[in-house]
């Protein structure tokens, strides 16, 4: 097993850090009585985006007040879990925001995710052609 990642509840209006635990594909360790217990403690699920996971080395990241539980992983698991935190390139996300002009399935997970590498909402609508409106209500808190 490689070093300890962290679990952790992410704060409510919180810049999102970390991978969303369900993004990362399945861990042995989400199975344990440990994790179900601590989720079942916290009333959120597996699936939930405020569950996120950070890999070993990166704890200092984790809001100060956060639930957090450390959980190993595979050397495997790691890799995923570091690919997963990795931010997207700018141009990788914009490349995506164009090629959803011809798509309308997943929209606004692709424009959270532009919004959150730091892509302008004025540029997401030029590259995306979405009605300024459709951008404006993800942006609002």
């Amino acid at each position: 097993m490689a070093d300890d990642a962290h679990l952790f509840l992410l704060p409510d209006r919180h810049p999102r850090l970390g991978a969303a635990l369900a993004s990362v594909g399945a861990l042995e360790c989400a199975r344990t009585p440990a994790v179900h217990g601590w989720l079942q403690a916290h009333g959120v699920s597996a699936s939930s985006e405020q569950v996120r996971i950070l890999p070993a080395g990166s704890e200092m990241f984790i809001p100060e007040g956060a639930e957090r539980l450390p959980v190993p992983l595979s050397e495997e698991e790691a890799t995923r879990v570091h690919q997963e935190c990795a931010p997207a390139s700018v141009t990788d996300v914009e490349n995506e925001l164009l090629e959803f002009k011809h798509t309308t399935e997943g929209w606004e997970a692709l424009v959270q995710r532009a919004l959150t590498a730091g892509i302008p909402a004025p540029r997401i609508v030029h590259l995306a052609g979405l009605d300024p409106q459709d951008i404006s209500h993800l942006t609002q808190p």
